[in-house]
Formats: C-alpha cells, sequence, structure tokens
C-alpha cells in the first residue's frame, strides 16, 4: 500500500507580476478625459493628502499664544505645543485639517459704537402694521409651529425621454381591463425588445423567438389570458406593437388602417419573401393580377413601420469631448492636450509639516506615509498617461499629414504595432491609449482607434486604407443603375482599374460590413 509523503519543495521560477502602480497605470490609461475626472475626485475624497489647486502654496505653522494658569495657580503653562500636535493628529483622523477655536482669554478688539445719526420722520411711523397681522392671521395670538416640508428632488423636474415600455403602461392604465389580464399585459409588455416584437434573451444575449405558453408560465397566466393580453397590447400605439415576427407587424397595421380585405394583405401574407426580394414580376403571376395593381398595393406596404418600437426607442445621443487637440501652429501640426476642468492635484503642505515635526502618533504618521505614496503614484501615472497619448497622437500626425490637410480620401493604412514601435512600448500599450479617446482635427473630431486600418495592397505595392475601399463600394453602389446594379466582380474590376486589387469574395465581405443588399435584391424590376 503507496503512502504519500508532505515534503518541502524548493522551486526556482520566474512570473510576471504586476506592482499596485503598474495596475493603477494600466486602468488610467484606458480612461478618457470625463472618466478621468471621475477618477481625480473620488481620489481627492478618499486620500486627505490631495488637495485640489493649480498653484503649491507653502503655508507657515500660525503662531498660537495662550496663557494659562496651572490648576493650583502656582505657575503659567505654555500649551502651543501641546495643543497644537493634539489638532494635527486629530487631523489625520478626520481626513481633515482644523483650526483651533479661539478661548475665552483671546483678546479681542471691538470698534467703538458709531454715533447716532439724526432721527428722519418716518411717514409711515403712525401706522400700527401689528393691528393689521393680527386682524389678517387668526394664529397670530398663540406662536406659531415650525412646519419643515420635504421638498421633491431636483431630478424629478428633469425631462427624461419617454420609452416604448413607458408609453405602453400609459395607455394600459387608461384602458378597461380585468386585473388578470391587465397582469399578463404587463408580462408582454416586458418582453418587447427595442422594435417593439415579442421576444426573448438567451443567456449569450441574443434575442429569441418567445411562445405564448412560455410567458404564461413565466409569469404564473394562463394561456387563455395570455392571448387575451396580447390582443389588448396589440390595439395599442404604435400600430404593429407586439407582433412576433414582421409579417404579423405589416398585418396589424394593415387592419389598423382598414385594408384587412385588400390585396396588400394578400402580399404580405402568402408572398412576403418575394417581395423583400422585389420580385413583383412573380408575385403578379401568383395572384393573377396586373403589374400595375401589384406595384400600387406595393406603394401602400412601403408606407409602413417594420419597427414600430423605435419610435420611442431613439437612442440618445453620445457626449464626446475631445480629449486632445490637433492644431496647425506656423505651418506644422501640434498636439494639445485637453485638461479643461480636470482637477489639478497638489500635495497638502499642511501633512508634509505634521511628518516633518516627527512629533505625532506613530499610527497616525505611518497613515500619512501611505497616503503621500499613493498620492506620488497617482500623480506619476497620471503625467505617464499624459505622456503617452501625446507621443502616439504624435506618431498619428508623421503618418497622416495628408488626411489632415485635405480630408478622409487621404487616410493612410497604419497599425498599431507600428506606432508602439516608433513610440516604444507595447502594442497593448498604445491600444489602450488610443481606446476610447476622441481628437479635435481640422477635419472633425475622430475617435483616435478611427486613424488606424489594414491595407490594401494594389498591384504596384502602394497601400491603401481598407476604409477607403470600403468608401469607394459604397459609392460605386450608391452611382449605379437600379434596374442594372454592379456585381461584386465588376466592382472588383473598377477598383483594379484605379490600382487597388482586391479579391471578388473581399467585396461581397466588404459589402456584407457595410449593411448593402445583393445584386438581386437591389436590382428594381420594370
Amino acid at each position: 500500500m503507496a503512502y504519500q509523503d508532505l515534503k518541502l519543495v524548493t522551486k526556482l521560477a520566474q512570473k510576471q507580476v504586476l506592482t499596485p502602480g503598474l495596475v493603477q497605470m494600466v486602468s488610467l490609461l484606458t480612461l478618457n478625459k470625463l472618466e478621468l475626472t471621475d477618477m481625480i475626485q473620488q481620489e481627492l475624497v478618499q486620500n486627505p493628502v490631495l488637495e485640489e489647486g493649480t498653484e503649491i502654496v507653502e503655508s507657515t505653522t500660525p503662531e498660537i499664544e495662550l496663557d494659562q494658569k496651572a490648576p493650583d495657580g502656582s505657575a503659567e503653562v505654555d500649551g502651543t505645543d501641546a495643543q497644537y500636535e493634539a489638532l494635527l493628529e486629530a487631523a489625520a483622523r478626520d481626513h481633515c485639517v482644523t483650526e483651533p477655536e479661539p478661548t475665552a482669554e483671546s483678546t479681542v478688539e471691538v470698534a467703538a459704537p458709531a454715533e447716532p445719526e439724526p432721527a428722519v420722520d418716518d411717514p409711515y411711523g403712525d401706522i400700527d402694521f401689528q393691528s393689521f397681522d393680527q386682524y389678517l392671521n387668526d394664529g397670530a395670538s398663540r406662536p406659531r409651529e415650525t412646519e419643515i416640508f420635504e421638498k421633491p428632488s431636483f431630478e424629478n423636474f428633469l425631462a427624461k425621454p419617454q420609452t416604448l415600455t413607458d408609453h405602453l403602461e400609459w395607455q394600459l392604465g387608461l384602458a378597461t381591463v380585468e386585473e388578470n389580464i391587465r397582469v399578463a399585459c404587463h408580462s408582454i409588455i416586458g418582453n418587447l425588445n427595442e422594435d417593439g416584437y415579442l421576444c426573448a434573451v438567451d443567456e449569450n444575449g441574443r434575442e429569441i423567438p418567445i411562445t405564448l405558453e412560455e410567458i404564461g408560465e413565466s409569469g404564473e397566466h394562463t394561456l387563455e389570458e395570455v392571448q387575451k393580453a396580447l390582443e389588448v397590447v396589440q390595439h395599442f400605439d404604435p400600430p404593429g406593437v407586439s407582433a412576433r415576427d414582421l409579417r404579423e407587424c405589416l398585418l396589424i397595421q394593415l387592419r389598423i388602417l382598414g385594408e384587412e380585405e385588400s390585396l396588400a394583405v394578400e402580399i404580405v401574407r402568402d408572398h412576403l419573401h418575394k417581395l423583400q426580394n422585389k420580385q413583383f414580376k412573380e408575385i403578379a403571376k401568383a395572384l393573377n393580377k396586373a403589374l400595375d395593381m401589384i406595384m400600387d398595393e406595393v406603394e401602400i406596404i412601403k408606407q409602413l413601420d417594420p419597427r414600430p418600437g423605435q419610435k420611442y426607442n431613439k437612442s440618445q445621443p453620445r457626449l464626446i469631448e475631445p480629449d486632445v487637440f490637433i492644431v496647425k501652429v506656423g505651418g506644422q501640426y501640434t498636439v494639445v492636450t485637453n485638461e479643461d476642468e480636470v482637477p489639478q492635484l497638489r500635495l497638502s503642505p499642511t501633512y508634509r509639516h505634521m511628518l516633518e515635526r516627527g512629533a505625532v502618533n506613530k499610527d497616525v504618521k505611518n497613515y500619512v506615509k501611505d497616503c503621500f505614496k499613493s498620492a506620488v503614484q497617482l500623480l506619476k501615472n497620471i503625467e505617464q498617461r499624459k505622456h503617452i497619448i501625446v507621443k502616439v497622437c504624435e506618431a498619428i500626425i508623421r503618418r497622416q499629414t495628408e488626411f489632415l490637410d485635405k480630408g478622409i480620401d487621404q487616410l493612410k493604412p497604419m497599425m498599431i504595432k507600428d506606432v508602439a514601435e516608433e513610440v516604444g512600448v507595447h502594442p497593448s500599450t498604445v491600444s489602450r491609449a488610443v481606446a476610447n479617446k476622441f481628437a479635435h482635427t481640422p477635419q472633425g473630431v475622430f475617435e483616435l482607434r478611427f486613424f488606424f486600418s489594414e491595407a490594401v495592397n494594389g498591384p504596384m505595392g502602394n497601400g491603401t486604407s481598407l476604409l477607403i475601399v470600403k468608401r469607394k463600394v459604397k459609392k460605386y453602389i450608391e452611382n449605379e443603375d437600379p434596374r442594372n446594379p454592379l456585381t461584386d466582380e465588376k466592382i472588383a474590376l473598377m477598383l483594379k482599374e484605379e490600382g487597388i486589387s482586391v479579391t471578388r469574395r473581399s467585396i461581397t465581405k466588404y459589402r456584407e460590413d457595410l449593411k448593402i443588399p445583393s445584386t438581386h435584391q437591389r436590382r428594381v424590376r420594370s
């Protein structure tokens, strides 16, 4: 029988360990200006050694003169040093520095009272205002109780855009339905996506269809209650809301428009796929109708909204504040960091004097030392972050001068690893430095990551930015003949004539990235 022996083994190994300062540096590098401002505000609250100010003022120790008698009255005691040290220790514990309150024996100079001014006749002196107050106020004779009113928060007065859920809940509150149906309506409204369709979200965050049985099981409703609730919500505004697919969404809108018996209902119900592919002749042949009649119904269908929920779920504009400004000074571009409203930090001279005196409590002294180390590390990391961002922007200027002068069509391909070698840092450092940061340039405000793109090599070896190639593909398709749209192979030949060699498969990929339909779907049939 084998036994396990416990042994101590010494092993030499190398591993990468990130110090707290390096971890802070990595996290600071990914922050943009607004995020950096919030982070500094938090540090100002947590670290008492940090102060906000543009100038460092050397404060001197105030002279406190205290003349106190001993308890027995035999001798005077000088309490300056003892009281000042006690105040500093209390300040360290409370994360603030307070000044000693003036004592009762402090000498106060009181100004002599001014001579009274000559009396002036008061034209209202004969009026007894107090009698009027008693006449108008029944409770004037008894003392009034102070009543404290709890004022509403200021946030309650701020305007907030109405969402689709808010709009539907408001309509449900006005509807006359049974209570169990009303509860089921809440479950249906809670399962609508931003487009207004009835669906669920899986573990990976993808939208999947949901059945009425599943809604009933999750909300403890019967199937009949869910079906009635669905009918109630589908009659709400906007038309087509709570549909389970595109076909049902369009049919609901046609029903509300009074087109239940129209030809458009047959087209949507039986030939939606052909309608999406613009196969109008095939639809006319299948329904045995004239093409002109089919086109008239198609115009009615075009007026419908395939995403009714987007009317109330519009994305809010993103607030962007440039982190750097790229300006032209004396014929050359330079980088100016945007430090407006960013707190300027300094070390507190009061706590530095506390350590220099050396007469404070040991625990207090160790605490202040730790705060100083953390503050100094933060100041170094903020300066290092600024230095790296400026270096990266200067490298971008050297490679994208033509873009800054002429526009986006002159954008050159640029890789992160090339800039990292030029700056002398790791590629991951450059990736963090350009993440979520924006630059104000003569051509507009762009994200720093926008300047980095792959190259598509032409026959002569000249690199062209992938972004420029996609722009050309989009421009070709916008200017094509709708009756005879360009194929991916034809677009590849047109790019080759301009010196850009790409395959047909690459053009297909670029077109799909731009969410442009295929040639068959873009063709307009007469």
